[in-house]
């Protein structure tokens, strides 16, 4: 007989599965062996040509047709939920679907704006899906903890609830901005067990999969909003990042994503791993399909002033200087360092040659780029992994053991899951990192003074060393941006995603805003097996042999963008810069 967090988690995934709009269930679903279901929902039949023309059109023009009353909330809304629901079918994404109470929020979006001649906001009509742990009042916020179905927190600040059923008793304040800024929430996105994984997987929804190769990875934690918006079910999306869990679904499915700096964005009422952990913060941030997706969810929820309402919430406006690079030359040549790799690990082919592209798009633009050497990374990352395994498995155990239910060590395929895959039969696997890093040592209070102490340190030294880069840029300032891989390796297959957050919880540690910007796709062709001269360890050797052209055919291919602490408006406007320069050179 299964146990008591065995059949709650069945009950729960039946539950959101007969949310499902029965007319919406796919015709002719793909057979399980088809990896790419990228077109699926533009060819399925479900959806209306206007439906593809809306769920295809990029944030500016559905954010400008609502507020001309081209398209209704109520027109734009079904058509992404219908695509959502899609999207659910080919990946696993959603955990929670409430799309009568958002249709509801549409047609009063549209009498005001009838009645009015106003929007409610800059954000008026915009449908917006959520990773799961962001609190929506009257929904559950699992985390994918079965622990969390009757244990739910009610809001940040007053612990946990003890009734089963019990579900948020009031909203995230990041809600309450979108909502006040006009937008229309309708699906909640799935996540990894703890949200401490860099892939989705869990026992209430099981795991999730890329929509450009299902046999790969979406990613973690953020892994559902990043299937889900790389199938266009979803315009804009909210994803978390404490460790890369941002930026690897971004790269991994080949969409435009911020990891903001500390409390730029509210963090309060969404639940969370690791809660008194202050030293590397979780923020929330924005992933699009396209990249003013991004600049408009920042503006609109830093202009809503949530340090009004949060005092985490950092009291800073938006700086329309800084976005227009007023400290950076205006954007007329800017000089951009390139990290190509960071000492640990050696990045696949595919990887080397984003980079590449991105370089001769910016020297063709007539901007300046030089080497980036990758100062003290690995000691940074060591210090962060020591701040990350603090206490253990204390957190999580103490959310799963009301339950009994254990505490996910892997993320290999189980022969019991819920939701099966295409798998690849692997000659070798990636190695794990485990041994590189602190393992499952407890730290003392006064331990983690001085892990604390290290990292201050470090993070002064790092500036230092930009700093001291004004002498190789020629512009007479220090390098603008740094360039380097999310990730070694593009979305690698399931259970397989073991070495990547060296390439990003550096900047996590150091609070520096990351912008992912997507470039290209694996290529056999293109991408031939090509080993370094020489490795950095046995570890980054077997990492490197590990790659196979065919294991990674079509996955998308991104790299991230890195800014100074608190310069994210200039970091989303260089951004855009490179994206436009990238665009350009494909045309060209």
């Amino acid at each position: 007989m299964p146990g008591i967090w065995e059949q709650l988690a069945q009950e729960k995934k039946r539950k959101t599965e007969a949310l499902v709009p029965k007319e919406w269930a796919l015709p002719n679903p793909p057979p399980s062996d088809q990896l790419d279901v990228s077109h699926v929902p533009d060819q399925c039949g479900l959806l209306t040509k206007k439906e593809i023309e809306i769920t295809n059109s990029p944030v500016g023009i559905l954010l400008a047709n609502l507020a001309s009353r081209i398209w209704s909330s109520v027109e734009v809304t079904t058509a992404f939920a219908k695509r959502a629901i899609i999207a659910h079918q080919l990946t696993n994404c959603l955990t929670e679907i409430f799309i009568d109470r958002a249709l509801v929020r549409a047609a009063w979006l549209d009498d005001q704006l009838r009645s009015t001649g106003k929007t409610v906001g800059p954000l008026h009509g915009l449908p917006i899906s959520l990773k799961d742990q962001i609190n929506i009042k009257d929904i559950e916020s699992t985390m994918g903890l079965n622990n969390h179905l009757f244990l739910i927190i009610a809001n940040r600040n007053q612990g946990y609830t003890s009734w089963i059923g019990k579900f948020a008793e009031r909203n995230a304040l990041l809600v309450d901005i979108l909502e006040s800024q006009g937008a229309v929430l309708y699906v909640k996105t799935n996540v990894p067990q703890t949200l401490m994984w860099g892939e989705t997987f869990n026992f209430i929804f099981g795991r999730t999969a890329n929509p450009f190769n299902r046999s790969l990875t979406s990613g973690g934690s953020s892994g559902g909003e990043g299937a889900l918006l790389g199938l266009k079910g979803s315009p804009l999306g909210v994803g978390s990042d404490i460790g890369g869990s941002i930026r690897g679904p971004c790269d991994w499915n080949g969409l435009y994503g911020l990891r903001p700096s500390f409390n730029r964005v509210p963090y309060s009422g969404s639940v969370n791993s690791m809660e008194g952990q202050e030293a590397i913060l979780s923020v929330l941030g924005p992933m699009s399909a396209n990249i003013e997706g991004v600049r408009e969810f920042m503006k609109s929820v830093i202009s809503a002033q949530p340090w009004n309402r949060d005092p985490m919430a950092l009291r800073k406006k938006w700086d329309e200087n800084a976005y227009r690079l007023v400290e950076h030359g205006d954007g007329g040549q800017l000089c951009f360092g390139i990290l190509w790799r960071d000492g640990l690990f050696h990045p696949h082919p595919p990887i080397t040659r984003a980079l590449e592209i991105v370089k001769s798009a910016l020297l063709a633009k007539g901007h300046k780029v030089i080497d980036w050497e990758p100062y003290k990374h690995s000691e940074i990352y060591a210090n962060a992994d020591l701040v990350y395994g603090a206490v253990g498995d204390d957190d999580f155990l103490a959310d799963t053991m009301p339950t009994g239910e254990p505490v996910i060590k892997t993320m290999v395929p189980r022969d019991d899951e819920p939701v099966k895959w295409p798998t690849r039969k692997l000659d070798r696997e990636i190695p794990s990192l485990v041994p590189l890093v602190s393992g499952d040592k407890k730290l003392t209070g006064y331990e983690l003074w001085q892990v604390h102490k290290e990292r201050r340190q470090l993070r002064a030294e790092y500036l230092e060393h930009w700093q001291a880069t004004v002498s190789k840029t020629g512009t007479g300032r220090p390098v603008d941006v740094i360039l380097a891989p999310v990730a070694p390796y593009a979305a690698p297959p399931h259970g397989q995603n073991k070495a990547a957050t060296t390439y990003t919880a550096v900047w996590n540690s150091l609070d520096y805003p990351a912008f992912v910007l997507p470039v290209t796709r694996v290529s056999p062709e293109l991408d031939p097996k090509l080993p370094p001269p020489v490795f950095y360890s046995d570890r980054d050797k077997q990492l490197y042999d590990f790659y196979e052209p065919d294991i990674f055919m079509n996955a998308p291919v991104s790299i991230q963008m890195v800014g100074r602490t608190q310069e994210d408006e200039a970091v989303i406007g260089i951004a855009e810069l490179v994206d436009k320069a990238l665009k350009e050179q494909r045309i060209a």
